[in-house]
């Protein structure tokens, strides 16, 4: 079958670009194909920075004959009807047209069929439409409009389209179509410097051999291992090692067309910068990868250039203008860093004041300050030394006024560590500066350190709750503020360091803090009374009046509106808690656990402590598994399902113990035994945080509830012996839900 080559040559495509583009030009072509009843056999999209090139093959010749079935009038029917029939159906008369019978009266039937165009018709009107809609982020106009077409909008100028369409053993056909007078054809160009002569290619096999003599590599993944495997070759051979960075390479590779490696330095002086600096700046200015010594793991004075030459000097003058380059901006960071290190970090404190952090969250000295001290209030918690911790916290931030990250954002945290030891803080302060912004994502490490967790929590914390109570939470796939990864930082703070954390009772205080913060009001303690200003700043009172049906006007708030103001705190920090729940149903399901097991856990209430929330869905989930845990479910569900149903009947609950001279039978007596045994029995193990053992006094119910069953008759004719049946199913459900809600479990 035929296949398709496309190629659009054009001045040089933005690396950032290029991948996306690729597959969007295969995407869009092959479903254009598809619409117009062309499958496909396969499509491979590439990119290098000057062309976006696409082949797909298997198409068929030619569409398929479409034939269709038209229903018209009535037989009989108006003659406007008929004639508007004909002409819709394009019928020279009714002689053409079939009568279809049927019980409510016969009808004409207009049976057409519509040849099927070739292909190389409809690629010529779909691939002008397809180039000038094409989706880039940002385009350019370029080129002048004519009678037949408007100026063309592209990323950059296009120079020429390569497209053509046939069977291995043939000539291919050219599609032609026009396009704001850019060619159309078979022509294509080499490398710019080394081959830019014009080549005629035929299909794709052809064209990427013809593109390869004339040092065009056209797929990026094989650009990649190019410049991968001569940079490990070159560093290897002068006992060096190459720092791999997938992200620079992913650039470097949209860069280039024929990858060239070559090996630059620069002066040893500059080694007494930080790593991390030297890297950041090579990287960011000359796209360049660093190397190190394999013994020290430390950075040399090399660096590795992909060129886009063979140059004729062997890469001499290329060397030099990056060499040249690289010194004057190493120049411009040692100079940024060694003038931060004359200023302390806390000296820096006082300019946060006129740093706004949010506006209605203050400034970046007030959110310092509340982090500040929730750090010291968590430190005890995580085995942290308070006052360290408080330091910590105090500095963590400084850093960002310094000249290195002003230059280099993404060093923040990590400057603020090499700032802090400079100056001779504790090895614990200075490392909570960089791993209290972790982790910022699944792939990144958690900090382990007792202040560093602490400042971390502390962070996370201020940054939830503040944003929670000025409503700008997430919503749908909106987080501007990054919320969903501040809670699941948290999350995998606490399970991975097997911290206990009462996360309510601090949610609770943070919203009041809160509350009071935002308000412009001043903190006194943590009684959770709001001031009337503070209330009514929230709405609290105007809810509150509105429920009392009375107004408030006195500048003293009742207690009864004092407790309704508790209330709303804690309904607040209910939602923030539900809102790790639903992060944590996300991270445990990342991990092949089951969500709805969280659900179960979470609907007992108070269970605040992610850590043992975790080991409750752990041991649950092993129970479930188990042939006792699996009947007892069903069991349980079906006591539910029959409680559910009867109390909806009577209106009521069943509630109480039930009476043991009303037991007819031995199941009913063997049931509340067990029932009596177990419920005590796995509330204890609870208690000490056994769960698995809970889950194995569980398990001891599963036979009498198997038997009551099988041969206990709920909805007994007595309504006494109906109702005391009924209230033992109750005590099943009671005695279930030591461990968990089970009715939140799927089957």
């Amino acid at each position: 079958m035929p296949d398709l080559l496309l190629e659009l040559f054009s001045e040089e495509i933005p690396a950032r670009m290029q991948a996306k583009a690729a597959e969007d030009l295969r995407r869009i072509v092959t479903d254009r194909l598809v619409a117009e009843g062309l499958v496909y056999e396969g499509a491979k999209a590439f990119a290098t920075p000057r062309r976006l090139t696409l082949t797909v093959h298997g198409i068929p010749a030619r569409q398929s004959d479409l034939k269709q079935e038209r229903k018209g009038p009535r037989v009989g029917g108006a003659e406007a009807a008929i004639q508007g029939f004909l002409k819709a159906t394009g019928l020279a008369s009714l002689d053409e047209a079939k009568i279809q019978r049927d019980p409510k009266g016969d009808f004409y039937i207009a049976l057409t069929e519509k040849p099927g165009k070739p292909t190389v018709d409809v690629l010529a009107e779909i691939l002008p439409i397809i180039i000038r809609t094409f989706p880039w982020p940002k385009q350019m106009r370029w080129g002048a409009a004519s009678a037949k077409s408007s100026a063309l909008t592209w990323v950059r100028p296009l120079h020429s389209i390569v497209a053509t369409f046939g069977i291995e053993t043939e000539e291919p056909e050219v599609v032609q179509f026009d396009l704001s007078g850019v060619s159309v054809g078979q022509t294509t160009y080499g490398h710019r410097f080394l081959a830019p002569d014009a080549i005629q290619v035929r299909r794709f096999d052809d064209y990427v051999a013809k593109l390869q003599a004339a040092k065009v590599v056209l797929d990026p993944e094989r650009r990649k291992e190019i410049i991968l495997a001569d940079a490990r070759q070159l560093t290897f051979a002068q006992g060096f090692e190459l720092v791999e960075d997938p992200a620079l390479l992913d650039e470097v590779s949209g860069l280039v067309e024929w990858p060239v490696v070559l090996m630059g330095s620069f002066d040893k002086d500059f080694l007494s910068i930080p790593d991390e600096v030297i890297r950041a700046t090579i990287r960011a200015n000359q796209k360049c990868f660093v190397v190190r010594d394999p013994k020290t793991q430390k950075l040399t004075n090399k660096f590795v250039i992909t060129a886009n030459i063979e140059a004729s000097d062997g890469g001499t003058a290329i060397i030099a203008g990056n060499e040249r380059v690289i010194r004057a901006r190493l120049s411009d960071a040692k100079f940024f860093y060694e003038t931060d290190l004359k200023t302390k970090l806390e000296d820096r404190l006082p300019k946060f004041e006129q740093i706004v952090f949010h506006e209605k969250l203050g400034t970046q000295a007030a959110r310092i300050a509340r982090i500040e001290k929730l750090a010291g209030e968590i430190a005890p918690l995580v085995g942290a030394d308070a006052t360290k911790t408080k330091r910590a916290a105090q500095l963590a931030k400084t850093d960002l006024l310094t000249e290195v990250v002003g230059e280099f954002p993404e060093l923040q945290g990590l400057m603020g560590k090499y700032y802090a030891l400079a100056q001779g803080e504790d090895a614990a302060v200075a490392a909570a500066s960089e791993d209290h912004y972790k982790p910022q994502g699944p792939a990144d490490r958690v900090p382990t350190a007792p202040i560093s967790i602490a400042v971390a929590l502390a962070d996370k914390l201020d940054t939830l709750v503040g944003f929670w109570v000025i409503k700008e939470k997430p919503t749908g796939s909106k987080d501007p503020f990054a919320l969903r990864r501040a809670a699941l930082g948290v999350i995998r703070i606490l399970l991975d360091n097997g911290a206990r954390f009462p996360l309510s009772e601090f949610l609770q205080r943070l919203v009041y803090r809160g509350l009071v913060f935002t308000s412009g009001a001043t903190l006194v303690g943590d009684e959770f009374v709001l001031t009337l200003e503070v209330a009514n700043n929230h709405g609290i009172i105007d809810t509150y009046s509105r429920k009392q049906k009375t107004p408030i006007s006195s500048e003293e708030i009742t207690s009864e509106g004092q407790a309704y103001q508790k209330r709303f705190i804690e309904g607040m920090a209910a939602d923030l808690l539900a809102f790790f729940a639903d992060r944590l149903k996300g991270q445990l399901r990342d991990q092949g656990a089951r969500h709805d097991l969280v659900d179960a856990v979470f609907a007992l209430g108070g269970q605040d402590d992610l850590l043992m929330v975790v080991r409750r869905v752990e041991a649950l989930g092993k129970f479930l598994d188990s042939d006792d845990g699996k009947n007892l479910l069903a069991g349980t569900k079906r006591a539910n399902n029959i409680l559910a149903i009867e109390e909806k009947k009577d209106k009521r609950k069943f509630d109480g113990a039930p009476d043991a001279a009303l037991f007819k039978l031995d199941e009913e007596k063997a049931l509340a035994r067990a029932i009596a045994e177990v419920g005590p029995e796995a509330s204890a193990a609870v208690a000490k945080e056994d769960f698995a053992g809970a889950m194995t006094a569980m398990a001891k119910l599963r036979p009498a509830v198997d038997a009551f069953f099988d041969k206990v008759k709920v909805n007994d004719d007595d309504a006494a012996v109906r109702e005391n049946r009924l209230k033992l199913l109750n005590e099943i459900r009671a005695a279930t839900r030591a461990v968990a809600d089970f009715s939140k479990i799927q089957d």
